[in-house]
C-alpha cells in the first residue's frame, strides 16, 4: 500500500529512519496482519498492533512508500484487543478478539479483490468461522535453537528474526499429545548432548521437529530434521517419542527448510493414516495436507458445491497433492485426472484411490506448466478444473495452460487472496468470469485466510 497523495501546499510526508521509536495510532489490518498507521503523513505497517491501539513502536525497514515497525509498548488498547493466552509467537492475532479476526479477514479478501483484481461487483460470501479457535492444527513445525540461558529451545522463531528461536512451554495450536511429543523429543536431544543448528555460523546438528497428527484416527507422525550425519541411537529416539511413525531427515546446506534432503524411517508405519470427507487416506512425511482437518472437510464440501458435478463430467484436479479433493469429488464425476509435482504425494494419491475402491481417478506426477497439454491430449478436454495452488498462486504460464484447456468451470481453492485476485483477473482475460468467492477460516489466531472461488467460462 502506498501513501495518499500529499495535499497541495502541505509538502511531502517526512520519511522516518530505521531504529527510530515513534508513537502510532493503529488503523485497519492489512494483508499479513500488520496494522496500517500513519506517522506525519508517512504510512507505517505496525506488527503487534490492532485497530484503535495507541502504541510505541520501533521502525525496521523503511522504504520510499512505507515503513515497517514492531510494537514495543501498548500505550492505550483498542476496543478489540484482548489478553494473549499462548506463550509463543505462533499465534500473532491472539491479541484480537475472534469476531474482529473474522471481520478483518473478510475485509482482506474484499480489499484484495477490489485493489488487486479490480473486481467491484463479485459476490463475496460471509466468512465461515472455525469450529475450534485453539488446538486445531494437525501439523506443527518447530525449530531448534539456543535460549538466552544457553539451553536448547524447541519452539518458534521470534517475530521478524530468522536467527532466534524462542523457548516454548506449551503449544496451544496442536493437541496435548503433540505437545507431549515435542517435549519428549527435546528431552531426548538434551540427554544425548546434541547441538542445535546455529543459523548465523551454519554449525550444529538439530534443525527442526515436525509433528503431524491424524485428528480422526489418533495416529501421530514425528520427523526430526538435522544437518547431515547419522542420528545417534535413533531407535532410542523412536522409543522416546512413542509415535506410530518416526522419521529422520538430513538436510544439506544452510537453508531453513524441512523438506528435501535424505529421508529415512526409524520406526513404525511409513504413512500417517487419516479419515476425511468419507475417505481413508495415507500421508507421506513430506506430502501436503491441509493443516486443519475439521475445517478442511468444510472446505472440500464448499469446493464440491461450486464444482456442481452431475455425474458425467471430466474433472481435472491440478496441484492435487495426495488426491483428497479429487477423490472426495469422484463419486459425482465421470472421471478424475490429477496432476501433482511432488512424486511421493502422487504415490499417496494412487494408493488412496485403491484403498477407497475408487476406480475413476487417475493421478500423474508432473508440472502443470509443462505437462498440462500432455494431460489434455491423454484425457481429453476437462469439463471442470479444481486447482489448489501454493501461497504464491499460479504463474502466468499455468494460467495460460488452464485457459487453453477450456473447462466450463474452474474452482480455485486459495490460501492467499492477494494471489487469488490477480490470478482471477488474468483468467478473466482468457474468457472466465469470477462469479463468487467464499472465505473460510482454517487458521484462527493468525492473519491467514482460505477461499473457494468459482470462475465460469463466458459463452
Amino acid at each position: 500500500m502506498s501513501s495518499e497523495p500529499t495535499p497541495p501546499g502541505q509538502g511531502r510526508a517526512s520519511r522516518p529512519k530505521p531504529g527510530t521509536e515513534i508513537e502510532l495510532t493503529a488503523g485497519p489490518l492489512a494483508h499479513g496482519g500488520a496494522a496500517v498507521c500513519r506517522h506525519e503523513g508517512f504510512v507505517v505497517f505496525a506488527q503487534g498492533a490492532v485497530p484503535g491501539d495507541r502504541v510505541r513502536a520501533v521502525l525496521g525497514k523503511v522504504k520510499r512508500s512505507h515503513a515497517e515497525a514492531r510494537v514495543v509498548e501498548v500505550l492505550e488498547a483498542g476496543p478489540d484487543r484482548i489478553e494473549p493466552v499462548a506463550d509463543h509467537p505462533g499465534a500473532p492475532w491472539q491479541i484480537l478478539n475472534y469476531d474482529a479476526q473474522l471481520a478483518a479477514k473478510q475485509d482482506m479478501v474484499e480489499q484484495a479483490l477490489s485493489r488487486l483484481g479490480h473486481f467491484d461487483n463479485v459476490e463475496v460470501a460471509k466468512i465461515v468461522p472455525a469450529d475450534q479457535q485453539w488446538r486445531y492444527r494437525n501439523k506443527l513445525e518447530f525449530s531448534f535453537g539456543t535460549a538466552d540461558d544457553g539451553s536448547i529451545a524447541c519452539g518458534f522463531h521470534a517475530p521478524g528474526r530468522w536467527d532466534v528461536v524462542e523457548p516454548l512451554d506449551t503449544c496451544l495450536l496442536g493437541s496435548e499429545r503433540a505437545d507431549k511429543v515435542r517435549k519428549a523429543a527435546l528431552d531426548w536431544c538434551v540427554a544425548e548432548g546434541l547441538e542445535p543448528f546455529d543459523r548465523r555460523t551454519h554449525t550444529g546438528y538439530l534443525r527442526n521437529l515436525v509433528v503431524r497428527e491424524g485428528i480422526n484416527t489418533g495416529d501421530m507422525q514425528v520427523r526430526l530434521v538435522t544437518s547431515e550425519g547419522e542420528l545417534p541411537n535413533a531407535i532410542e529416539f523412536g522409543e522416546a517419542v512413542d509415535c506410530e511413525g518416526v522419521f529422520h531427515t538430513e538436510i544439506e546446506g544452510s537453508g531453513e527448510t524441512t523438506s528435501g534432503g535424505s529421508l529415512s524411517i526409524i520406526s513404525g508405519q511409513s504413512k500417517l493414516m487419516e479419515e476425511i470427507s468419507g475417505l481413508t487416506v495415507g500421508i507421506s512425511p513430506e506430502a501436503f495436507f491441509q493443516t486443519n482437518t475439521l475445517m478442511a472437510e468444510k472446505l472440500y464440501a464448499m469446493a464440491a458445491e461450486e464444482a456442481a458435478l452431475k455425474g458425467h463430467e471430466r474433472l481435472f484436479d491440478l496441484c492435487s497433492g495426495i488426491g483428497t479433493i479429487g477423490l472426495a469429488m469422484s463419486p459425482r464425476a465421470g472421471e478424475v485426472w490429477g496432476l501433482e509435482i511432488v512424486e511421493p504425494a502422487v504415490e499417496d494419491a494412487i494408493e488412496n484411490a485403491k484403498m477407497n475402491g475408487i476406480t475413476n481417478a487417475t493421478f500423474f506426477a508432473g508440472d502443470v506448466r509443462r505437462d498440462m497439454r500432455e494431460l489434455v491430449e491423454r484425457a481429453g478436454k476437462p469439463d471442470t478444473i479444481v486447482v489448489d495452488p501454493p501461497r504464491a498462486g499460479l504463474s502466468g504460464k499455468i494460467i495460460r495452460r488452464i485457459g487453453e484447456a477450456g473447462a466450463k468451470r474452474i474452482v480455485y481453492v486459495s490460501c492467499n487472496p492477494t494471489t487469488l485476485a490477480p490470478n482471477a483477473a488474468a483468467l478473466g482475460e482468457l474468457g472466465y468470469d469470477l462469479i463468487k468467492v467464499r472465505p473460510i477460516d482454517l487458521f484462527p489466531q493468525t492473519p491467514h485466510v482460505e477461499c473457494v472461488a468459482l470462475l465460469q467460462r463466458r459463452a
